[in-house]
């Protein structure tokens, strides 16, 4: 199993912010939306650019560099010229401090 990797406090993340970490090998983009955190991989399916940047609007990440739009809930591509999700991974929040991990290869 894949260990967690430490994002941040929860204070120092407000709503509407983001943070990006390192998670063995993969650039992994957490947002606070409303207060839940999510986490997706800082790359966008059209063309490999870093969605960080963008505007994130509600749930919605826009690319900086063509305007595809990304759930970051779940990572779906919600308009073109984005048609592939990126990936979405587990965040979890102990004794308020912000963690997630890359779990697509645990077992």
């Amino acid at each position: 199993m894949t260990t967690w990797t430490q994002v941040c406090r929860t204070d120092e993340m407000l709503p509407g912010e983001y943070r990006v970490v390192e998670h063995d090998g993969t650039t992994i983009a957490v947002f606070n939306v409303e207060g839940t955190y999510y986490a997706i991989e800082d790359v966008c399916t059209h063309d490999g650019g870093e969605l960080t940047g963008g505007k994130l609007d509600g749930v919605e990440i826009e690319c900086p560099r063509h305007g595809a739009r990304f759930d970051v809930r779940n990572g779906a591509a919600r308009s073109p010229p984005a048609y592939e999700p990126t990936a979405s991974f587990p965040v979890k929040i102990e004794n308020g401090v912000v963690f997630t991990r890359d779990d697509r290869w645990d077992d």
